[in-house]
């Protein structure tokens, strides 16, 4: 079986100590030579100006490609277009384009009186600068918004006709929950890559409150597994969380999944121990070992 193609999200630092673990993820994860990093931009845009220093801290010293997240929460068009021309300004042309989550803890999502209504008019305006790679998000479970799976494929669909050009899913528990997206994806005559999100759980408790939150279907088999765990210690949890993550990417490469993008949760051990197990293995350059 060949290794897969990766790539890995991290989020930007608000403190000291968040910089410093930031780094380290980066460090750790870089020599597996991933596709890119992804930043990832916090609520209503309040992560903005770090998200822009963590990508070109990223792109300089990592000298990988670096997608920075954007959305259209809390600004104008003129503004959030500004924010892209500013990634563009350092060399940053990957744009993961998200309308993003209601601001200020609100139920639904209400656009800026002059923002982008929606994902795809964001999608739309980033594609016709013609300087970006577009990725965009993508729900194999049904968006807590939506009403089921197949409005997440038209969904899907319409952000690809507006310019996108790869889908980046939500994580998720089992293969079969991206599989049968992918066959719906394709009966939609959608060709464009579709890349599996994948959660190395680090945290079992925050895992599940985040997967409740965003329409993630918890197999009962998976709760009950970390439930034990969790009552046997750290090393059991993290031993499960592994075996658990290493085989749905081992199912999902068997079934001719070829790209595994990573929700690191700026925490690089138990995503480099799954694509170690994976064969994603450091790249040494003759000069480490001359």
């Amino acid at each position: 079986m060949t290794a897969p193609n990766v790539s890995f999200e991290v989020f930007p630092p608000r403190t000291v100590d968040a910089a410093f673990k930031l780094w380290d993820t980066a460090q750790a994860l870089a020599p597996l030579a991933p596709r890119f990093f992804s930043v990832t931009y916090g609520a209503g845009g309040s992560t903005r100006d770090i998200t822009h220093d963590a990508a070109h801290v990223l792109r300089r010293t990592s000298g990988l490609p670096v997608a920075a997240h954007l959305t259209c929460v809390g600004a104008s068009r003129t503004e959030t277009l500004e924010v892209a021309e500013s990634f563009a300004e350092i060399g940053v042309t990957d744009i993961v384009a998200l309308r993003g989550d209601p601001a200020d803890g609100a139920a639904t999502f209400t656009p800026h009186p002059d923002g982008f209504a929606d994902s795809c008019e964001l999608i739309e305006a980033l594609a016709k600068t013609g300087k970006f790679n577009i990725r965009v998000g993508a729900y194999p479970d049904p968006h807590p918004e939506s009403t089921d799976v197949q409005a997440n494929v038209d969904w899907l669909k319409r952000k690809f006709e507006a310019g996108a050009d790869e889908a980046i899913t939500q994580f998720f528990f089992e293969p079969e929950t991206f599989l049968r997206f992918r066959d719906a994806c394709d009966k939609a005559g959608i060709t464009k890559p579709i890349t599996p999100g994948i959660l190395p759980v680090v945290n079992w408790t925050s895992a599940r409150k985040f997967a409740n939150r965003c329409g993630a279907f918890i197999p009962d088999w998976v709760d009950q597994a970390f439930d034990a765990a969790l009552r046997d210690g750290d090393d059991r949890h993290d031993l499960l969380a592994t075996a658990i993550c290493t085989e749905l990417c081992s199912d999902l490469m068997n079934e001719g999944v070829e790209n595994l993008h990573f929700y690191t949760l700026n925490r690089s051990d138990l995503t480099r121990n799954v694509c170690r197990a994976l064969g994603v293995l450091p790249k040494v350059a003759l000069s480490d070992v001359a």
